[in-house]
């Protein structure tokens, strides 16, 4: 069939569907699909037709678009998969990642707000249209250092930290932090006790593990093996060979039922939390995301650890479900 028109089906096989625009972050879970021999097609909407008047095909859908698909000239798929989604999802299909989550994925300022509604605590948010209303916005925070980060990004890129007036000019008139939706957001900068991030990582509705991640290279923080090239990875001598990422075993939250509660409302069911830890010891969430990676060095470390097989497995059981239900 042609992969560019997602409603042209005339087989009733079912099997699972990966919604997405990178090959290098999909390739991983593909591989481990074959080994389970499982079928499954590839949907890439970044271009392409969709005739609503046609029912989708049987089978599990796994979205896992990016909202980071502009940087690799595929600036509209996000947009593209919404109606996707809506379609499959009102013929009653089964949906990983649905609507709900793939718009909150393209939304910072609105994950902070609904997580709030759950106790999960955030930074100091100001949102602003406008280089002026930035600027307004921005003697809120200093003379302390704060971020500026889009609305819509993804892996990092765009968030910047700034320290001072001048530097907060450069970085507009440089172009430097641009969303694609005109949303800046203006925000409290929580020093972290250690220098990294942590990242909780969620499939099918369980806490898979927790990784730390190290910060002090800067923001762009892309746990895949394809964005580790060249740059994750401490400069030769006594840290040769080690990685900015490290499973932390035997990881346990007080308040990890707020985070599921949260990725269950949101509809997001393989995603990513990532927090920052503040010297008091104060968890303030910043980031969430549905186009979930790992990085196999990591998972190395730690015995029978893989977030790529572990949804192939999900995948496996939803299918095998799905053709139940259908018999």
């Amino acid at each position: 069939m042609d992969l560019k028109n997602f409603s042209n089906y005339t087989s009733g096989d079912e099997k699972i569907f990966i919604i997405h625009e990178n090959e290098d972050w999909t390739r991983p879970l593909k591989k481990q699909l074959d080994e389970l021999s499982l079928p499954y097609e590839e949907w890439y909407p970044d271009r392409g037709t969709l005739d609503l008047s046609k029912a989708p095909p049987m089978g599990v859908f796994y979205n896992r678009m990016s909202a980071s698909s502009h940087t690799r000239d595929h600036r509209y798929a996000p947009e593209f998969t919404g109606p996707i989604l809506s379609w499959l999802e009102s013929y009653g299909r089964k949906v990983l990642n649905g609507r709900k989550a793939m718009q909150l994925e393209t939304r910072k300022a609105e994950q902070y707000i609904i997580m709030e509604q759950y106790d999960i605590k955030t930074p100091r948010t100001i949102i602003a249209v406008g280089d002026q209303n930035i600027i307004n916005a921005a003697d809120n925070f200093l003379p302390e250092p704060f971020i500026l980060k889009p609305n819509r990004g993804g892996k990092g890129v765009g968030v910047e930290l700034i320290r001072s007036h001048k530097e907060l000019l450069s970085a507009l008139e440089n172009n430097r932090v641009r969303s694609l939706d005109g949303i800046t957001l203006i925000q409290e900068y929580i020093k972290p006790a250690n220098e990294s991030i942590t990242r909780l990582e969620f499939i099918g509705g369980e806490l898979y593990y927790a990784v730390q991640v190290d910060t002090s290279q800067g923001f762009e923080l892309c746990p895949a093996d394809p964005c580790q090239a060249g740059d994750a990875f401490c400069p030769a001598g006594e840290n040769e060979g080690y990685s900015r990422f490290r499973i932390i075993e035997n990881y346990s939250d007080e308040n990890l039922d707020n985070y599921l509660a949260f990725l269950s409302h949101v509809d997001m069911d393989v995603a990513a939390m990532e927090f920052v830890e503040n010297e008091k010891g104060e968890k303030y969430f910043y980031d969430v995301n549905i186009n979930t990676n790992y990085n196999t060095d990591a998972e190395s470390f730690t015995s029978g650890l893989s977030g790529m097989k572990r949804i192939a497995q999900m995948l496996s059981q939803e299918l095998y479900q799905t053709i139940n239900k259908v018999a």
